[in-house]
């Protein structure tokens, strides 16, 4: 990167700290205040600084857009889909991705398994709310007020015997979620069908959308499921990193010393 560039750029993290006049640009950068002044000035033509009244220098709100702009733009399911395959490959058992729109958590995207049992489930269609591992994460990140209401306006529809059976249970569970970073649904939709999920996050560390792997208990066992977790919740860290754009992209799965258990020969 060229010396120009890198001081540059060098001067926008110290003005997300807050104001800074020119002396103390030109300080923390090492340069003379010309050369200070001038990449300030560059800035300011193009919006990304804003020089004050009383002199200092602020962020401008050109980068703000920017940054807002951009955000919206991000497509969750396109990063994560190359990691999705990636685990299924690997793993064989379905993997889903929701995010959480208008009171409802959809499934965005879904990879089969590769076993003769599968589950029922497509893209677009809304989860089990009260039972699903991904509207766990998803509605555990919400701020407590809004996760009391949501909780609370629910039904709670009785699936199987392990299904949430009221508003209480079901923030208790989703308080467990929130501490812990991962969720499971063991049988609460549908008694032969396994889950287990963990979070996407953005670059603010809230909750985009969730990924969960799902198998019925004739192709492992609810213990051989979550064996995978850790590969899970790496997978969903190295989906996070691209998103926030915190990490270098790769489309490699991480390893993890849980390795995929065999499954037992699947029965119709």
């Amino acid at each position: 990167m060229s010396q120009t560039v890198d001081r540059a750029l060098s001067i926008l993290p110290l003005l997300a700290q807050g104001p800074a006049d020119l002396g103390q640009v030109s300080e923390r950068l090492g340069v003379h205040k010309s050369t200070a002044l001038r990449l300030l000035r560059t800035l300011h033509e193009h919006g990304l600084v804003y020089r004050q009244q009383d002199q200092r220098y602020r962020l401008g709100t050109r980068l703000f857009a920017l940054a807002q702009e951009a955000v919206e733009n991000l497509d969750v399911r396109e990063i994560a889909h190359p990691y999705l395959s990636k685990l299924n490959e690997e793993c064989g058992h379905t993997v889903h991705l929701a995010v959480y729109e208008e009171n409802e958590v959809l499934y965005i995207d879904k990879v089969e398994s590769r076993y003769p049992v599968r589950m029922y489930s497509r893209i677009g269609k809304p989860v089990a709310i009260t039972v699903a591992a991904v509207a766990k994460l998803l509605l555990a990140d919400l701020p407590e007020p809004e996760r009391r209401a949501v909780a609370e306006r629910l039904d709670y529809p009785t699936y199987t015997a392990r299904s949430t059976p009221n508003a209480g249970a079901f923030l208790k569970e989703l308080a467990t979620v929130r501490e812990q970073g991962w969720a499971t649904d063991l049988g609460g939709h549908e008694e032969s069908i396994n889950c287990i999920g963990a979070p996407i996050r953005g670059v603010d560390g809230r909750v985009v959308a969730a990924m969960s792997m799902s198998a019925p208990n004739v192709v492992v066992t609810a213990e051989e499921l979550l064996t995978l977790l850790p590969l899970v919740r790496r997978t969903a860290d190295a989906i996070s990193g691209e998103y926030a754009g915190t990490a270098p992209q790769s489309r490699t799965v991480p390893t993890t010393a849980a390795q995929s258990v065999p499954p037992k020969e699947a029965r119709a």
